[in-house]
């Protein structure tokens, strides 16, 4: 199991890339939340199995039409378990 921090930048809000966040991270089992920052970034946190982390990795590095990622930063957190579903976040 992994649980990470990613850090999105870019043309990353105003774009629905919350809700096509969630509507993925659901898809793939993922759990965590997503939100927008004050300095124009989207904060996600994801946790489950490796491959459905990597996977949603992934998608966040282009986002949902519309979006423009200029870079993802991936910060590993320790596993908890605490995140039972995948939520927006305001």
């Amino acid at each position: 199991m992994k649980q990470l921090r990613i850090v999105v930048s870019g043309r990353v809000q105003g774009v629905g890339f919350r809700w096509s966040a969630q509507r993925q991270a659901r898809q793939l089992g993922v759990n965590g939340y997503v939100r927008n920052l004050p300095g124009g970034e989207v904060e996600i946190v994801a946790a489950g199995a490796d491959d459905h982390v990597e996977r949603f990795v992934r998608w966040a590095g282009a986002g949902p039409p519309g979006a423009l990622v200029t870079d993802l930063q991936l910060e590993p957190q320790p596993y908890d378990g605490a995140y039972t579903d995948f939520g927006v976040r305001f």
